[in-house]
């Protein structure tokens, strides 16, 4: 980089800079002192190791800066391709953006009166409001029956609609299993009662067990079960075992998860937390009231 280095006269202005500096002064005499000794010197191999780490940080960091902006799209790009998957409109070839612009809308909610809000409902993050104090309601022991401590204020919901009709309805959903959060979407018909599908696309739980709620056959099982019972209440839940169909109830019931008993409690708790008065009950209530 100096004059001895011949391509400096292609950077002519910040070779003299790094001439005039103090600091790469320093530099330069301390480098040419290490490579002065002998290779078996404790002090250059550590002058050289760590010289070797520091370029590779650099590089390192570079790639994480240039990256960035493709990874906020392929993050984005997949949870598109999970709502389209929930909502039964994921095929073969689809092209994932043209699909869930044509057939998917975006709301925000507020969960507590079930209103639509204005708002940036592409740069809005539900997961990080929800870490937000200012953004998040704190739940109480009885309420928080899945064990996500805070709620955010407001959900962004999805509708998949049909000209001016919707479809259906996409529920933002989580809670705690035996390991980790699962993250997941919940889709209902329009009247907020039959659902039509259930996916989970972030979880930790125990592969082979507890991981089986992304499994499509267990998926698959969850198409036409009813959410509220006669009285109101959430019904809808995991049982240990198979599901009877013959009996009565088995409406309300989905087979649970074999081995995974904690992983089947909390999909059931999650899901009668977030279609409760806590969760979208009043935003139910007034798309089947409202339209």
């Amino acid at each position: 980089m100096p004059n001895e280095n011949k391509s400096c006269k292609y950077m002519g202005p910040l070779c003299e800079k790094l001439e005039k500096c103090e600091h790469y002064q320093k530099f330069a005499k301390y480098r040419d002192k290490v490579l002065a000794l002998s290779n078996d010197s404790l002090e250059k191999t550590i002058a050289v190791a760590l010289s070797l780490c520091f370029v590779c940080a650099i590089l390192v960091s570079i790639a994480a800066v240039a990256l960035r902006p493709l990874q906020i799209e392929n993050k984005a790009l997949d949870m598109k391709k999970n709502i389209l998957d929930v909502a039964g409109l994921l095929q073969d070839g689809t092209d994932i953006n043209a699909a869930f612009a044509e057939k998917i809308e975006a709301k925000l909610v507020d969960v507590a009166t079930g209103e639509y809000v204005e708002g940036d409902v592409e740069a809005y993050d539900q997961r990080k409001a929800a870490k937000d104090p200012k953004q998040n309601v704190a739940l109480t022991k009885d309420q928080d029956i899945a064990s996500i401590k805070v709620r955010a204020k407001i959900a962004k919901v999805y509708l998949v609609k049909e000209g001016d009709t919707i479809k259906s309805i996409i529920l933002p959903v989580h809670g705690y299993g035996l390991w980790s959060t699962m993250y997941g979407f919940l889709a209902v018909d329009a009247d907020g009662q039959t659902v039509q599908s259930i996916n989970f696309y972030d979880q930790g739980e125990t592969p082979g067990l507890g991981a089986e709620v992304v499994n499509p056959n267990w998926r698959a099982l969850w198409k036409g079960k009813k959410v509220y019972d006669e009285s109101g209440a959430v019904a809808l839940g995991l049982i240990k075992g198979t599901v009877d169909n013959s009996k009565p109830g088995s409406e309300f019931q989905v087979d649970g998860l074999a081995g995974a008993t904690l992983t089947s409690v909390g999909v059931t708790n999650l899901v009668k937390f977030w279609m409760s008065q806590e969760g979208f009950a009043a935003y139910l209530d007034k798309v089947r009231t409202k339209g």
